[in-house]
């Protein structure tokens, strides 16, 4: 069976302000390190055999985290960054639905954002699913891989690789900062979630993934 530990990265200014930051490389705050180790210190407990992670440093950090304990190597991938928020991106919350109140009633909804240069559920779930499948394959049987990604990302992309219709994925709440989903897979059942929302408890409620 192998274990594959999608992990949201720490805490951020920008998730602190409620401020979307998309693809923009947004560095950890001072919570968002403390966080990093704090959580680290529990996944190699799992002994984990590989570390992945999106290029944006706020998940690469995080991810150095758990590679200054096991001494693994951190492979990168783009496909794991944050869904493309387009022109949303260094917005607040408040300004984009202020500003922008068609599409942000479409995003409340779950829906696929009309403008803006928004990133559609499908292309978000379908490129990080492709990104945690060859994740999954740097484990040896029975091995556990650990991929540091974002929130949206990690959501839609756990979706996808489940098969869950968007509808279903809805009743996922976000996660928190640097909390995890940890997924197994054997031939017989394929890919289950064994547990969602993992990890040290939380210093303040979850801010949106964006």
């Amino acid at each position: 069976m192998t274990r594959l530990i999608v992990w949201r990265h720490g805490n951020t200014d920008w998730n602190a302000g409620s401020r979307v930051q998309g693809q923009t490389d947004v560095p950890l705050n001072d919570l968002g390190r403390r966080q990093a180790v704090d959580a680290a210190e529990l996944l190699v407990r799992l002994q984990p055999a590989a570390i992945v992670a999106s290029d944006l440093s706020r998940a690469f950090d995080t991810a150095a985290a758990l590679a200054a304990l096991t001494g693994l190597a951190i492979s990168t991938d783009e496909r794991l960054r944050e869904r493309h928020f387009g022109e949303w991106q260094g917005l607040t919350m408040a300004e984009v639905a202020a500003g922008r109140p068609d599409e942000h009633a479409r995003w409340t909804a779950g829906q696929d954002v009309i403008g803006g240069g928004v990133e559609t559920l499908d292309d978000l779930g379908k490129r990080v699913c492709d990104a945690l499948q060859d994740a999954a394959r740097l484990a040896p049987p029975g091995g556990t891989v650990v991929v540091a990604t974002h929130g949206a990302a990690a959501r839609s992309g756990v979706g996808h690789l489940l098969g869950w219709q968007r509808e279903q994925l809805r009743t996922l709440r976000a996660l928190q900062n640097c909390h995890w989903v940890e997924l197994t897979h054997d031939e017989a059942r394929g890919w289950q979630m064994a547990s969602y929302n993992v990890g040290v408890l939380a210093e303040r409620p979850a801010p949106p993934a964006v």
